[in-house]
Protein backbone atom coordinates (compact mmCIF):
# COMPACT_ATOMS: atom_id res chain seq x y z
CA UNK A 1 0.00 0.00 0.00
CA UNK A 2 0.99 3.02 -0.90
CA UNK A 3 0.50 6.74 1.36
CA UNK A 4 -1.24 9.23 0.11
CA UNK A 5 -2.73 12.66 0.95
CA UNK A 6 -5.61 14.59 -0.24
CA UNK A 7 -6.16 17.96 -0.82
CA UNK A 8 -8.54 20.26 -3.15
CA UNK A 9 -7.26 20.59 -6.79
CA UNK A 10 -5.04 23.97 -7.39
CA UNK A 11 -4.02 25.63 -10.47
CA UNK A 12 -1.14 23.72 -11.27
CA UNK A 13 -2.56 20.15 -11.49
CA UNK A 14 -4.52 21.03 -14.46
CA UNK A 15 -2.62 18.74 -16.71
CA UNK A 16 -2.57 15.44 -14.40
CA UNK A 17 -6.12 15.86 -13.80
CA UNK A 18 -6.53 15.83 -17.35
CA UNK A 19 -5.33 12.88 -18.34
CA UNK A 20 -7.54 11.60 -15.65
CA UNK A 21 -10.38 13.33 -16.43
CA UNK A 22 -9.59 12.19 -19.95
CA UNK A 23 -9.73 8.53 -18.51
CA UNK A 24 -12.81 8.46 -16.90
CA UNK A 25 -14.33 9.61 -19.69
CA UNK A 26 -13.06 7.07 -21.86
CA UNK A 27 -14.45 4.44 -19.23
CA UNK A 28 -18.07 5.78 -19.64
CA UNK A 29 -17.53 5.84 -22.96
CA UNK A 30 -17.97 9.51 -23.40
CA UNK A 31 -15.77 11.60 -25.99
CA UNK A 32 -14.21 14.73 -24.21
CA UNK A 33 -13.13 17.74 -25.82
CA UNK A 34 -11.10 21.14 -24.70
CA UNK A 35 -14.09 22.81 -23.79
CA UNK A 36 -16.17 20.49 -21.89
CA UNK A 37 -12.90 19.66 -19.78
CA UNK A 38 -12.05 23.38 -19.22
CA UNK A 39 -15.55 24.02 -18.45
CA UNK A 40 -14.98 21.73 -15.72
CA UNK A 41 -11.94 22.66 -14.61
CA UNK A 42 -13.21 26.44 -14.28
CA UNK A 43 -16.40 25.00 -12.35
CA UNK A 44 -13.75 23.39 -9.71
CA UNK A 45 -11.30 26.22 -9.32
CA UNK A 46 -14.06 28.87 -9.21
CA UNK A 47 -14.91 29.12 -5.23
CA UNK A 48 -18.35 30.63 -6.48
CA UNK A 49 -19.57 27.27 -7.74
CA UNK A 50 -21.02 24.15 -5.90
CA UNK A 51 -18.40 21.65 -7.85
CA UNK A 52 -15.61 20.62 -5.80
CA UNK A 53 -12.39 18.60 -6.41
CA UNK A 54 -10.48 16.38 -4.17
CA UNK A 55 -7.26 14.74 -5.37
CA UNK A 56 -5.01 11.84 -3.97
CA UNK A 57 -1.33 12.47 -4.54
CA UNK A 58 1.57 9.70 -3.80
CA UNK A 59 4.51 10.42 -1.74
CA UNK A 60 6.08 11.96 -4.89
CA UNK A 61 3.38 14.61 -5.17
CA UNK A 62 1.96 12.51 -8.58
CA UNK A 63 -2.11 12.86 -8.80
CA UNK A 64 -3.10 9.29 -8.48
CA UNK A 65 -7.37 10.07 -8.49
CA UNK A 66 -9.80 12.71 -7.98
CA UNK A 67 -13.13 12.65 -6.84
CA UNK A 68 -15.70 15.66 -7.74
CA UNK A 69 -18.18 16.73 -5.10
CA UNK A 70 -20.63 18.99 -4.55
CA UNK A 71 -23.36 19.71 -1.65
CA UNK A 72 -26.85 18.57 -2.70
CA UNK A 73 -30.24 19.77 -0.90
CA UNK A 74 -32.01 17.31 1.43
CA UNK A 75 -35.54 18.63 1.70
CA UNK A 76 -36.71 15.98 3.97
CA UNK A 77 -33.84 16.24 6.43
CA UNK A 78 -33.58 20.32 6.17
CA UNK A 79 -30.20 20.14 5.67
CA UNK A 80 -27.51 19.60 2.61
CA UNK A 81 -25.88 16.14 1.67
CA UNK A 82 -22.65 15.78 -0.11
CA UNK A 83 -23.21 14.24 -3.76
CA UNK A 84 -20.32 12.19 -5.21
CA UNK A 85 -20.61 12.83 -9.04
CA UNK A 86 -17.34 11.58 -10.35
CA UNK A 87 -14.53 8.96 -8.91
CA UNK A 88 -11.65 8.09 -10.52
CA UNK A 89 -8.35 6.63 -9.92
CA UNK A 90 -5.19 6.13 -12.85
CA UNK A 91 -5.20 2.03 -13.61
CA UNK A 92 -1.73 1.42 -11.75
CA UNK A 93 -2.93 3.35 -8.87
CA UNK A 94 -5.58 1.08 -8.20
CA UNK A 95 -6.04 -1.44 -5.43
CA UNK A 96 -2.85 0.84 -3.75
CA UNK A 97 -4.94 2.56 -1.67
CA UNK A 98 -5.66 6.26 -3.71
CA UNK A 99 -9.67 5.10 -3.45
CA UNK A 100 -9.45 4.38 0.48
CA UNK A 101 -7.55 7.88 0.54
CA UNK A 102 -9.65 9.92 -1.30
CA UNK A 103 -12.99 8.20 0.56
CA UNK A 104 -11.24 9.48 3.77
CA UNK A 105 -11.00 12.59 2.61
CA UNK A 106 -14.21 12.75 1.31
CA UNK A 107 -15.15 11.78 4.62
CA UNK A 108 -13.66 14.87 6.91
CA UNK A 109 -15.04 16.88 3.88
CA UNK A 110 -18.61 15.63 4.99
CA UNK A 111 -17.53 15.87 8.94
CA UNK A 112 -16.60 19.68 8.04
CA UNK A 113 -19.45 20.52 6.24
CA UNK A 114 -21.88 18.52 8.62
CA UNK A 115 -23.37 16.10 5.68
CA UNK A 116 -24.90 13.35 7.35
CA UNK A 117 -24.88 11.30 4.11
CA UNK A 118 -22.93 11.41 1.06
CA UNK A 119 -24.98 9.87 -2.19
CA UNK A 120 -23.30 8.62 -5.14
CA UNK A 121 -24.91 6.54 -8.61
CA UNK A 122 -22.94 4.52 -10.44
CA UNK A 123 -23.01 2.16 -13.35
CA UNK A 124 -24.27 -1.11 -13.34
CA UNK A 125 -21.30 -2.62 -15.71
CA UNK A 126 -18.95 -1.10 -12.86
CA UNK A 127 -18.02 -4.16 -11.25
CA UNK A 128 -14.59 -2.66 -9.48
CA UNK A 129 -16.01 0.17 -8.24
CA UNK A 130 -18.99 -1.16 -7.13
CA UNK A 131 -17.05 -3.49 -4.75
CA UNK A 132 -15.11 -0.31 -3.57
CA UNK A 133 -18.40 1.40 -2.63
CA UNK A 134 -20.11 -1.89 -1.08
CA UNK A 135 -16.70 -1.64 1.45
CA UNK A 136 -17.54 1.45 2.38
CA UNK A 137 -21.53 0.89 2.62
CA UNK A 138 -24.15 -1.26 2.65
CA UNK A 139 -24.17 -1.92 -0.54
CA UNK A 140 -26.76 -0.07 -3.09
CA UNK A 141 -29.67 2.09 -1.91
CA UNK A 142 -33.78 0.94 -2.85
CA UNK A 143 -33.77 4.00 -5.19
CA UNK A 144 -33.84 3.98 -8.89
CA UNK A 145 -32.70 6.79 -10.91
CA UNK A 146 -34.58 8.15 -13.86
CA UNK A 147 -33.54 10.88 -16.69
CA UNK A 148 -35.46 12.82 -18.76
CA UNK A 149 -33.57 13.95 -21.39
CA UNK A 150 -34.45 17.03 -22.97
CA UNK A 151 -33.63 16.79 -26.73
Amino acid sequence: MTDYQTSFVIENDKAEWRVLFNGYADFYGVPMDDSTADKVWGWLRDPSHVLEGLVARDASGTIAGFVHVRACPRTLGGCDVGFLDDMYVAPDARGSGASDALFVGLRALAVERGWPTVRWITQHFNARGRAFYDHYTSGPSDFIMYQWKQD
